[in-house]
């Protein structure tokens, strides 16, 4: 895949009606890293590639000011108490409009993309969350003129859920309208594809070798110490029997929202 500076350019906009707006609440590229990721023992969760080309596909909108919330299980929209750290509510930008449980964070961006994008507004990815989940949503950004808001829904009444600031409560990711129902998925016996399913045998042989292995605590070559005994073939773009795959991505590389004065 061609690096993102190779690419042509594709404008997505926040507009903003409010002075304040965009120091008040940031966007920033996604993080890479997870605290729980980085928490597991020898940050072994770090070695999944695919988690963390997720933590950073797509933009994060931070949370301005800490506060705790908890929910009483009503659906009323006073069911949820809100407590911000310096007992000031920043105004209409965290709410319970809703009910039922659900927190609600007014954004103060419309938000536009080129025509035939949609964007898809969602919590950060693998970023968990005790007694709370967060709700997507995905809106036509290439026309609407109305803003959206991002709500995250209590699991549980009487469990006090924080969220600190600069936490991430929103992650932005433009998607092509139309693109999912292009794809014309079906389900096929591997041997109806040679080549597949020899490196499919190959994966599973060398991964039965590593096990084998680590049972025995036997490590030797690239699997020297048991805390590289894994296999790195997909976080280095190879297929199990050394090829390079043609195309292959460990890092994303978002631009930086950049603020204009006009």
């Amino acid at each position: 895949m061609p690096a993102n500076s190779e690419l042509e350019p594709v404008r997505l906009t926040a507009f903003h009606a409010q002075p304040d707006a965009p120091s008040a609440l940031r966007i920033v590229p996604a993080p890479r890293w997870r605290e729980w990721m980085n928490a597991t023992a020898n940050k072994f969760a770090n070695r999944c590639l695919p988690l963390l080309v997720a933590n950073e596909s797509g933009w994060v909108l931070l949370n301005p000011v800490a506060f705790e919330a908890v929910w009483d299980g009503s659906d009323d929209p006073s069911g949820i108490d809100v407590r911000f750290d310096d007992g000031t509510p920043p105004s209409r930008l965290v709410e319970t409009i809703f009910g039922h449980g659900v927190l609600t964070w007014a954004l103060p961006y419309l938000f536009r993309t080129e025509p035939g994008y949609n964007l898809l507004a969602r919590g950060p990815a693998n970023w968990p969350k005790d007694g709370i989940c967060a709700l997507e949503g995905v809106v036509e950004t290439d026309w609407a003129t109305a803003t959206f808001t991002m709500n995250w829904k209590f699991t549980r009444p009487d469990q006090p859920v924080r969220f600190e600031e600069d936490e991430p409560f929103c992650m932005i990711v433009p998607q092509r309208r139309g693109e999912l129902e292009s794809f014309h998925p079906e389900i096929k016996h591997v041997r109806s594809d040679p080549a597949t399913a020899e490196g499919w045998r190959r994966w599973l042989d060398s991964r039965d070798e590593l096990r084998r292995r680590k049972f025995l605590g036997i490590y030797s070559g690239e699997y020297a110490d048991y805390r590289d005994a894994w296999e790195k073939d997909y976080f280095k773009g190879r297929r199990a029997d050394g090829r390079e795959a043609p195309e292959h991505q460990t890092k994303l590389r978002l631009r930086e929202f950049e603020r204009s004065s006009s």
